[in-house]
């Protein structure tokens, strides 16, 4: 079976498994939780829950995170915060599914692949626009030196996420197809083993792994977003619903994002860089290397809607969704600045 066929049937399983479910089971406990916040406006909920990953696109909120800013901000509005970490978005996206999480943070990938699955999502704000932050590693012995050398190897990503659409792009630059690979699924704590152990010949992955394999030996880069014309457009989205009955705390989270942005443009301090850090798995130095390499933002323009368009446009041309639609039907333009034109 070709590496396209393998993707398609594995999709088309978690969208069965996910289709009854879009609602939210556990909506009726939380909104009873209407006590304290039943009194201010925009605010309907006792609790704010946080799907996160150990991404450096998203270091701003990792900054409002440490600072305290996050739970400092929350309790002015009563609002208990938790925070929930996951290895990739796919696993984000099951935890919203099931309303175990409010809002989280997302690749271009499992972002639109979720919306057009039919999951209520709202893309709040742009974390970052990033394309060489995404890379294709070989290993550090590998014969290969371009994408044309990838004809009837094993390349390898995690599915759904957005090296696998880098994946697609990066063949596509060395006049190739997802047909001619044989696609290896992996997940994201895997990345290490498999490529020690030569278990794929090439895989498509994000910082901070590119950095933490390639100068610990283990891996080289073959390519990097731009060499095939990745955006690399990282967004925050929150359940609609969540959306819905709660704007002051998702202008509350945007604002709190923009405020990280700022200080890690204005050179945070070492002790919130090192926690940031150890959950990167990386040094400091390391890290701060990392950060130019990531535009942070929040508003949302045309530039990121037309990415994300993109995104979808792969997605359906591959079998991969079964509809096409346009995310501007998805985002939440009050207190951002949306660009239409």
């Amino acid at each position: 079976m070709k590496g396209r066929d393998i993707i398609f049937t594995v999709i088309l399983i978690i969208a069965i498994a996910v289709t009854p479910i879009y609602s939210c089971p556990n909506m009726i406990n939380k909104s009873q939780k209407k006590t304290v916040n039943s009194i201010i406006d925009g605010v309907s909920t006792d609790e704010i829950h946080f799907a996160i990953q150990p991404s450096c696109a998203f270091i701003p909120l990792y900054v409002a995170k440490e600072k305290g800013w996050v739970d400092e901000v929350m309790a002015e509005y009563g609002v208990k915060v938790y925070w929930h970490s996951f290895d990739a978005g796919p696993a984000i996206n099951a935890s919203m599914l099931k309303c175990e999480s409010d809002i989280g943070v997302l690749g271009d990938v499992p972002a639109v692949f979720a919306i057009g699955l039919g999951q209520e999502n709202t893309v709040i704000a742009t974390a970052a626009q990033a394309a060489d932050s995404y890379a294709v590693l070989v290993p550090a012995d590998s014969d290969i030196t371009c994408a044309e050398d990838l004809k009837g190897r094993r390349f390898a990503t995690v599915i759904g996420t957005t090296p696998h659409n880098m994946m697609n792009k990066f063949l596509k630059s060395g006049g190739l197809t997802m047909d001619d690979v044989t696609f290896v699924n992996i997940n994201a704590k895997d990345v290490e083993s498999v490529l020690k152990e030569h278990r794929a010949d090439a895989v498509a992955i994000w910082e901070p792994s590119v950095t933490r394999f390639v100068d610990s030996g283990i891996a080289k880069i073959l390519g990097v977003g731009s060499d095939c014309d990745l955006a690399g457009t990282n967004v925050l989205v929150a359940r609609s619903e969540f959306v819905k009955e709660n704007p002051e705390l998702v202008a509350a989270v945007c604002d709190l994002y923009r405020r990280g942005a700022e200080e890690l443009a204005n050179g945070t301090d070492d002790v919130t860089i090192n926690n940031i850090a150890e959950y990167m798995k990386l040094d400091r130095e390391q890290l701060r290397s990392l950060i130019p390499k990531f535009n942070y933002s929040v508003d949302i323009v045309k530039e990121d809607t037309d990415s994300l368009n993109d995104t979808i446009d792969f997605l359906y041309t591959v079998n991969q969704l079964p509809r096409k639609y346009d995310i501007n039907d998805h985002i939440y333009v009050d207190g951002l600045q949306h660009e239409d034109e």
